[in-house]
């Protein structure tokens, strides 16, 4: 999952973007409306924290033009009012959710991770691909019924190719949605994640390289074994 924290206040947006960090969640952080708008017509992102009160277009302005550009992005409303029409006014305006500071940051990622599961409702919160069991909840994997002890970027990468279900995910892609802005294009960093991810997982190889393109799960019956393809 990737997620825009809009808010200008430096420190309690690092805290909230390095506490995300720890849950396999990638964060980027935009001081002000302008950065917001900038970054969401850059990026596509999974969820947007915004708080209404930023500098240059306010945070109610910025929820207006997601909700107007169509990309269905969900919103969760930070503030410092907790008053029953300041909340009504939030969800006129088109946020999914409305959290009140101060908070507590399980709080945040809870809401969180509820808002991305009711965002693609059709997918049940634990995924199940090729014999591997996916809970992002409680962030565990299981391989053919044995727990797989993972990292929180390995986590990241693996959750992004089971939702793709089979489907190829390129490496600039892996890089979007896992890692954040900072991360070099040029980096070896997702190549690296995913060999070392094989083979936490095991053999016979689940995860096939497709050259030149990226990774995917293998689902067919021609599963690779030992041997297979590998980074």
């Amino acid at each position: 999952m990737r997620v825009l924290i809009v808010e200008d206040e430096p420190y309690l947006a690092e805290a909230v973007r390095d506490g995300l960090r720890l849950e396999a969640i990638a964060a980027d952080i935009a001081g002000d409306g302008d950065r917001a708008l900038e970054l969401l017509g850059v990026h596509s992102y999974d969820l947007v924290v915004l708080d209404r009160d930023i500098p240059g277009p306010s945070g109610d302005e910025v929820a207006r033009r997601v909700v107007a550009s169509g990309s269905g992005v969900p919103i969760l409303m930070l503030t410092a009012a907790d008053r029953i029409d300041d909340k009504a006014s939030g969800f006129e305006l088109g946020a999914d959710d409305y959290l009140t500071k101060p908070f507590e940051l399980r709080e945040l990622v809870l809401r969180l991770r509820a808002l991305d599961r009711r965002r693609a409702y059709a997918r049940p919160p634990v995924r199940e691909l090729a014999g591997l069991r996916v809970d992002p909840f409680r962030r565990e994997v299981f391989r053919d019924g044995r727990h797989v002890a993972l990292t929180r970027k390995q986590f990241a990468v693996l959750e992004v190719l089971v939702a793709a279900e089979g489907g190829v995910v390129g490496a600039e892609e892996l890089l979007a949605r896992a890692w954040d802005e900072h991360a070099d294009p040029f980096t070896n960093a997702v190549r690296i994640t995913v060999s070392a991810l094989r083979k936490r997982l095991g053999e016979p190889w689940v995860i096939a390289t497709v050259p030149g393109v990226g990774y995917r799960i293998d689902v067919g019956p021609d599963a690779p074994r030992s041997g297979g393809a590998r980074v």
